[in-house]
């Protein structure tokens, strides 16, 4: 089995726990997807897999693409990923379909994957949480960036300065987000918290590469007596 899965944000919505705790999390539909292409250790000299997310609207391709399609005998889709296949795991052929209900389950880590939200020309203070100046006594400093370099030597701006600029519309993983719910019926997945991205955009969900050990409840120490 793969590793991955393409999905769609949804949006955001909470649950309700059987202690009564509320846990905000994120509703993506994941899926399905369908193998577009099957790479192999001796044709390409590694292996994995380029799936397509399949959609209610079919996608329009332009004829070169389209052959790739016919191909692997598939409708055309809007997007494709290429994913690594799990160690041991069967290998996979054009055609076979990907689902979330048999990559994922409850409690499980993940890594998501998408294009942050743009945020347009930010100054230095929302981009790189600079301090700024002081807002009173007659100060004319507020929200200005202040020196950039030296005048005599460099003469010139280094290269990286902090300064102000196009805000996000960045690629951002979210690393080991939790698996809440899978609904296999509905290729619906829940997890745990926020991921990357505007509603309605697409994003990668892996299995996580580096996994957090869960956290467990400490032992509460036994109170002292009176003395």
């Amino acid at each position: 089995m793969v590793t991955g899965i393409i999905g769609k944000k949804l949006g955001m919505t909470q649950i309700f726990r059987p202690d009564g705790t509320v846990q905000p999390v994120t509703v993506i539909k994941a899926g399905p997807c369908v193998v577009v292409q099957a790479k192999t250790i001796e044709k390409d000299g590694y292996e994995s897999v380029q799936i397509g997310l399949v959609e209610e609207k079919p996608a329009k391709v332009v004829k070169p693409l389209a052959g790739h399609y016919k191909k692997a005998g598939v409708p055309p889709t809007r997007l494709r990923r290429e994913v690594k296949l799990a160690k041991g795991a069967d290998a996979l052929k054009a055609g076979d379909q990907v689902l979330v209900a048999s990559l994922f389950k409850d409690g499980e880590r993940v890594d998501v994957t998408g294009t942050s939200r743009g945020l347009g020309f930010q100054g230095v203070v929302k981009r790189h949480h600079f301090a700024g100046g002081a807002a009173t006594h007659g100060s004319m400093f507020h929200r200005a960036p202040g020196s950039i370099g030296a005048s005599s030597y460099p003469s010139r701006v280094i290269k990286g300065m902090r300064a102000a600029g196009h805000m996000g519309d960045e690629r951002v993983t979210t690393l080991n987000l939790m698996v809440e719910k899978v609904d296999g019926d509905q290729h619906v997945l829940l997890l745990r918290g926020a991921v990357p991205g505007a509603r309605g955009s697409y994003i990668m969900v892996r299995k996580a590469a580096a996994r957090k050990p869960e956290p467990k409840p400490q032992a509460e120490k036994p109170k002292k007596g009176k003395k």
